[in-house]
């Protein structure tokens, strides 16, 4: 007889069977979904959550003497998809805490973290909630970067997250430069090339007023050819002037040192004595 309980009751009695006479009766548990065998073993078809709970093996022999074992059956429906919450997907190493939580709606089942595909190693900074459904980083490290999942199960079935990935950034030193420093340095720059700017224009100008002074070179002129005196009374007058392409050109002193500017002169001959 087998019949559902932790206490033999009639009322709960869900099939019985003699071996000598194959005679099968159903009791009052009965659901038409079970199938006792000469063994005494029993199968339940199409099992439900429903079917969760004690069962009482009674056997009785010829002489009237019995024995019973009682057996516990447990239903579980397969686990549905969990997924990972952060409370921050993006930290700061040696600084920055994280708290990764596994959600799920399934009750009754055991859960476990995977890093990069592998089940996690859990070090001195990470700690595990009781139910295993929240791991806290603190302090998280570059070596705790990459992808995390957690893995939901039970006797019959299991199921991993989507992986969710953990950046971890590093921590930025500090130069030692103060405000005032860095804004000192850049005006200094903006003087430095102010003056710069300054004393080339100051070249240009120079440059331009030479090349445009008019006044580049000074030229002698000849003494003018004036009526004199001499010592019997007469008038004195010049001689005729020598063939200008018969005298040799002479250079006068250049204020402007340009050897391409130069002056001819052409000497007067000379006076009567």
């Amino acid at each position: 007889m087998v019949q559902r309980g932790k206490i033999v009751d009639s009322d709960h009695q869900i099939v019985s069977y003699v071996i000598d006479t194959q005679k099968i009766t159903y009791g009052p548990a009965y659901s038409d979904r079970e199938k006792i065998y000469p063994n005494g073993s029993l199968l339940f078809q199409n099992v439900t959550r429903k079917d969760t709970g004690y069962y009482i093996l009674l056997a009785t022999d010829k002489n009237f003497q019995s024995k019973q074992v009682t057996g516990q059956l447990r239903v579980y429906k397969p686990v549905g998809k969990p997924s990972i919450r952060a409370s921050n997907a993006t930290v700061t190493e040696h600084k920055d805490a994280v708290v990764l939580t596994c959600l799920t709606n399934d009750r009754g089942i055991s859960i476990q973290w995977l890093f990069k595909n592998q089940s996690l190693l859990l070090t001195d900074r990470m700690k595990l909630s009781q139910d295993n459904s929240t791991l806290t980083i603190d302090p998280v490290r570059r070596e705790d970067a990459g992808g995390y999942q957690c893995e939901v199960f039970n006797p019959v079935s299991s199921s991993k997250s989507e992986p969710l990935r953990l950046d971890v950034q590093s921590e930025q030193k500090d130069t030692g430069y103060s405000v005032g420093t860095i804004v000192g340095s850049v005006i200094g720059v903006l003087v430095v090339v102010a003056l710069g700017a300054s004393l080339g224009y100051l070249l240009y100008l120079r440059r331009t007023r030479r090349a445009s002074d008019p006044h580049g070179l000074r030229e002698h002129p000849p003494p003018a050819a004036t009526p004199g005196q001499g010592p019997s009374g007469t008038s004195a007058f010049p001689g005729p002037l020598p063939d200008p392409r018969t005298t040799g050109p002479i250079y006068e002193e250049l204020l402007n040192p340009n050897t391409e500017v130069y002056c001819r002169i052409i000497p007067r001959a000379d006076v009567a004595s």
